[in-house]
């Protein structure tokens, strides 16, 4: 369960990058997003510095929760903060978000703006 393996994550004397990494995406694929999002403040206060994989977690947790604004936020941070090059992993969460927030038009534009030719992950 989700709750066990937080209590096998708080239980880890150093955690590493991977055991953040995981921790967040199984929030977001369990649909807790306020988890995964505190999860990822938290680990942003102990300085480690997330990689192309915790954005995902973090992308899509915004995703599940409906939070355009944020999500947003979270893929501006990654580039332009973070420097980070989105992959298509990345576009395929934003889009998500904008289709399940009702952006279809903003949706299509993003793909178009994408820096290579989409696949179906993107589409999906």
């Amino acid at each position: 369960s989700i709750e066990h393996a937080r209590q096998v994550f708080d239980n880890i004397s150093e955690r590493d990058l991977v055991s953040w990494n995981v921790m967040i995406g199984g929030y977001a694929q369990h649909g807790l997003g306020v988890e995964a999002l505190e999860l990822f403040l938290q680990m942003e206060q102990e300085c480690v510095k997330p990689d192309h994989i915790t954005f995902t977690g973090v992308l899509s947790a915004c995703s599940h929760m409906g939070l355009l604004d944020e999500g947003q936020c979270f893929f501006d941070f990654m580039v332009q903060v973070v420097g980070i090059m989105p992959v298509e992993e990345h576009y395929a969460c934003m889009v998500d978000l904008l289709g399940r927030s009702g952006c279809l038009e903003v949706a299509e534009g993003f793909i178009k703006k994408m820096p290579f030719e989409p696949t179906a992950v993107v589409w999906m």
